[in-house]
């Protein structure tokens, strides 16, 4: 099985655990125990935090 890349930090990814209210778990059980809806969520805010900090026209 390949390792996949991650495009986000690991910093970052805590960060966004912390927003969205998972932290704990990921703290606890990893990134495996996460829903597939926080994924998702959280996927959904990079996402929105990037296209805020393109410039505008």
């Amino acid at each position: 099985m390949s390792k996949r890349r991650s495009m986000m930090s690991e910093s970052f990814k805590y960060e966004l655990a912390k927003d969205l209210g998972f932290y704990d778990t990921v703290k606890k059980d990893g990134w495996g125990a996460i829903r597939s809806k926080d994924a998702g969520n959280m996927v959904k805010r990079a996402i929105e935090i990037a296209q805020s900090q393109l410039p505008k026209k």
